[in-house]
């Protein structure tokens, strides 16, 4: 059964820049709690200042839809697509839990400061949100289908420049191919239009790391998690595909609700901080490829290696050397290059197709018309599209049943579903604030609720 993953995730830096985060300033944004440590790793307002803030790029989110309506995010949500039950523009979080998996997402990328300060790395990005129906949402239809090839083909054609997937689904072992169809021809439909494609790599590190889809499909940008002294989480999964990993133990997020906000662990944060830093390095190169943004990224990880690694996939991402360093615009970019061979086939079949020919308008005829005998109503066209309709509504039936075995199950912030919550405290005399946990275990760290003694969770 699919499941949505949200994995753990933070920063693999070397030398100073270990040093930093693992000490976060007092100037770093987010809640005393939460930092967000990454941004005096990173320098970040220093690339701020030099003009790398966003502008000028649009991520599509695809998730359970953004709380648009908070004042952190005003202005910064456009108009999107809801492929769920109700349908909509995607501006409205389905997540059932207060902690709103998709709202989570944005703010991470695009939030402006106001409450706890929780700040968004790519500020003046533009969030292009597409809801689609997962587990753990208002408005999972029962066919259990969530629509995730249409919504990458949607983002693709609607102007998403980076498609952030914080999300999964793990593949059953008996499948022929890691990557379903439909899904890798959406997401090489949407990188030959320019796109860059990021997904999550999962949080089954410790159960397994099965192949989890769309992040093993050719082309996408899948990311892992790593804790802010550069160590792999133990549950972020490993993959032999895995492609970075970025910050992700211990991110603050807004919840869906107005005044909520909640911190937790995930490769679902890896992703959106992953997908924010291409966005700054876009805007700074704004006359790159999707291919030379990926590559540039790919030239100035920390830890990098020429050679995938499991657990750290080609090294850690460096939003500060990905926008200063110098890298040649013929830089090597593994990620595309596995995906070559299907884009130049599918270029090929697009070249071969016959052009249409121009319609021939023809005037209409002169003159006048007859009235003759009406045809008989259940005439032959009549009776087979009563046929084509009756076999279609059983087809729609069974469809329905075997997509509810393929339900794609929603999973929030936090990482491994069994694990007792480690808050970062101020001093030892201030207890761990509230914690949820969402239907697959996770949890989910409440930063804005009352704190009492009561509020540790059993070990």
């Amino acid at each position: 059964m699919r499941r949505v993953a949200a994995v753990l995730a933070a920063i693999l830096l070397g030398g100073a820049g270990l040093v930093g985060l693992a000490q976060p300033a007092l100037a770093t944004p987010g809640p005393p709690d939460a930092p967000e440590y990454w941004f005096d790793g990173w320098q970040v307002q220093s690339l701020w200042n030099g003009g790398a803030r966003g502008q000028g790029v649009t991520i599509a989110e695809i998730d359970t839809g953004v709380n648009a309506g908070l004042p952190e995010l005003s202005g910064s949500v456009l108009p999107g697509k809801d492929f769920g039950v109700a349908g909509g523009d995607g501006r409205t979080d389905h997540a059932v839990d207060p902690f709103g998996h998709g709202t989570a997402m944005a703010s991470i990328m695009v939030a402006h400061p106001k409450l706890l300060d929780i700040t968004g790395l790519a500020p003046d990005a533009r969030l292009l949100p597409v809801a689609v129906p997962l587990r753990g949402t208002s408005d999972a239809p029962a066919s259990g289908d969530d629509h995730l090839a249409d919504a990458i083909r949607w983002a693709a054609d609607h102007g998403g420049k980076i498609l952030s997937m914080s999300l999964g689904g793990t593949r059953d072992e008996h499948d022929k191919v890691p990557c379903p169809d439909d899904e890798q021809s959406a997401i090489t439909y949407a990188i030959s239009k320019g796109a860059i494609v990021v997904a999550s790599a999962g949080n089954s590190g410790q159960k397994g790391s099965p192949v989890e889809e769309p992040g093993v499909c050719l082309g996408v940008v899948s990311v892992g998690a790593v804790d802010q002294h550069g160590k792999v989480a133990a549950f972020s999964s490993r993959h032999r595909y895995l492609t970075v990993t970025a910050p992700g133990v211990n991110v603050p997020s807004l919840g869906r609700v107005a005044g909520g906000a909640f911190a937790g662990d995930g490769t679902s944060q890896s992703t959106a901080i992953t997908s924010a830093v291409l966005a700054l390095i876009w805007s700074k190169y704004p006359t790159l490829t999707g291919r030379q943004i990926v590559a540039r990224m790919l030239a100035t990880l920390d830890h990098r290696t020429g050679k995938q690694d499991p657990a750290y996939g080609f090294g850690a991402v460096n939003a500060n050397r990905a926008i200063t360093a110098a890298v040649p615009a013929d830089a090597p970019n593994p990620v595309y290059d596995a995906l070559a061979p299907f884009l130049e086939t599918n270029s090929a079949k697009a070249r071969a197709l016959p052009k249409p020919k121009p319609a021939v308008v023809r005037p209409a005829p002169p003159g006048h018309f007859a009235i003759g005998k009406a045809p008989s109503v259940w005439s032959p066209r009549v009776w087979a599209a009563l046929t084509i309709g009756l076999l279609g509504a059983l087809a729609l039936v069974v469809l329905a049943v075997v997509g509810t075995l393929r339900a794609r199950r929603f999973a929030a912030l936090a990482g491994d579903g069994g694990r007792k919550w480690r808050a970062r405290k101020q001093s030892r005399d201030v207890p761990p604030s509230p914690t949820y946990r969402d239907e697959a275990g996770l949890v989910w760290h409440d930063l804005t609720a009352q704190r009492d003694e009561d509020d540790y969770l059993p070990s």
